[in-house]
């Protein structure tokens, strides 16, 4: 059959053509449109939700300064007054979404976040009234929240760029958390190593068990083409049954194995004084400086190396790079591995960055949250790495909303994370694009 493009002579179909750039201008206008009332309804909830629950006496004080030891220079604190920043953030989104409707905006996705941004700082401005918030402790708590996620996206990543579906994230975590928890305390504990060689043990032991499940993901997904999806699951279920079986038999019986220690915080000379910005992301431990090096080292590997390009090729179309002579089923093994590793050290921040002990089921959703951050990022190291940061503070946020007191069910606090995913996954900022062969077994010919 001929394309519907063209007419049965292989002319191209002039009409044809038309109608589709007419289908997908109306498909824009009616998100236009769709866009310019969220944003009148963001306006219209600061003035009913906050504004009416505020008055005309009260203040909201936001301390830019971190509360404890910290290297960063002294800032004032920031006090506003709470009724007039409330109408002023109402009107600001209501004046955006008119401009929407009317004009509209080049790049609508920045509107939307500045739009959720306003929203976020009317709800914190109504929520600490006549009080004072730790604006520089929340995000810095944020950005720590959000360190297991983001490796947690990285890790799918690196799988999905070469076409394997990773949902056994949060297996890999949960087994590199257990891991790292075991081994670090039998360095520390029983071979009385120093704490710094314990803690290096226990990480590169996880690192080693993340590799191994990952690696057998690859086997089950290359070698015998088990459905992805199936083989994730099941590895899921597989880390959940053994690691709370010997949690219980092991760890709750001798405490001593459950206590490595966690990596210690240093501050990064100057990067470290710069105010609200150097406490937030140079005074903090290994781990999270680790993150930061890997994002950098995973988006050169992807985009400026043969290696990557070399990924990118079997992810988008395998055939074509077996043509060309890359080793598809090489490449996915190495990947798959390699995002095991990445998901092993995001369990192990969870206990020697975080915690310091094993807790069961402790990583909690978080494996299937960095795949959120993931799609949202686009399948971006970085753009998974924003992703979990809008996690991670949603997560920070329920708990100092939970020490404000503030009249908002604790319940529906502790669903704030989720909630946030389901938005995201909903399709908000625009249809996200996987790889085109993304969850496809390859068959060699």
């Amino acid at each position: 059959m001929l394309d519907a493009r063209y007419s049965s002579r292989g002319r191209l179909d002039v009409s044809t053509v038309w109608e589709r750039i007419g289908a997908r201008g109306d498909v824009s206008a009616r998100r236009a449109r769709t866009y310019g009332l969220i944003f009148l309804g963001v306006g219209l909830l600061i003035f009913l939700l906050f504004a009416r629950g505020a008055t005309a006496d009260q203040a909201t004080t936001f301390v830019l300064t971190p509360s404890g030891e910290s290297q960063a220079l002294p800032v004032p604190d920031l006090s506003v007054p709470s009724l007039t920043v409330l109408y002023g953030f109402a009107l600001v989104c209501v004046f955006v979404g008119g401009w929407q409707l009317a004009r509209g905006f080049r790049r609508v996705n920045l509107a939307l976040g500045g739009v959720a941004v306003l929203f976020v700082l009317a709800f914190l401005t109504w929520a600490a009234r006549d009080r004072s918030m730790n604006l520089t402790g929340l995000l810095s708590s944020a950005l720590l929240r959000s360190v297991p996620i983001a490796l947690a996206g990285l890790s799918g990543v690196l799988c999905e760029r070469c076409a394997v579906i990773n949902i056994a994230i949060e297996g890999m975590m949960l087994t590199g958390a257990f891991i790292a928890a075991l081994m670090g305390s039998v360095a520390a504990n029983i071979w009385e190593w120093p704490s710094w060689a314990a803690l290096l043990f226990g990480l590169a032991s996880a690192l080693a068990a993340g590799a191994l499940l990952g690696l057998l993901l690859a086997v089950l997904a290359v070698r015998f083409k088990v459905d992805q999806i199936i083989a994730g699951t099941a590895i899921n279920i597989l880390a959940v049954g053994i690691t709370s079986f010997l949690s219980a038999r092991i760890l709750a019986e001798f405490q001593y194995l459950n206590n490595p220690g966690i990596f210690p915080r240093f501050s990064i000379p100057l990067l470290s004084k710069i105010p609200i910005i150097g406490p937030v992301f140079f005074e903090q431990n290994g781990l999270v400086y680790a993150l930061f090096v890997l994002l950098i080292v995973t988006h050169v590997m992807l985009f400026y190396t043969r290696w990557g390009l070399r990924t990118r090729a079997v992810g988008e179309h395998p055939r074509a790079a077996d043509t060309l002579g890359i080793n598809v089923f090489r490449t996915r093994y190495i990947n798959v591995t390699l995002g095991g590793m990445v998901a092993g050290l995001g369990g192990a921040f969870l206990v020697l960055g975080s915690v310091g002990r094993f807790d069961e089921l402790m990583t909690a959703g978080k494996g299937f949250i960095g795949l959120a951050a993931m799609i949202f990022g686009k399948w971006m190291p970085f753009g998974a790495f924003g992703a979990a940061l809008i996690f991670g503070f949603a997560d920070a946020l329920q708990t100092k909303l939970a020490i404000l007191e503030v009249p908002i069910a604790s319940q529906f606090l502790l669903m704030a994370p989720y909630l946030v995913t389901m938005v995201v996954l909903a399709g908000v900022v625009g249809e996200a694009v996987p790889p085109a062969a993304d969850g496809q077994p390859y068959e060699k010919q």
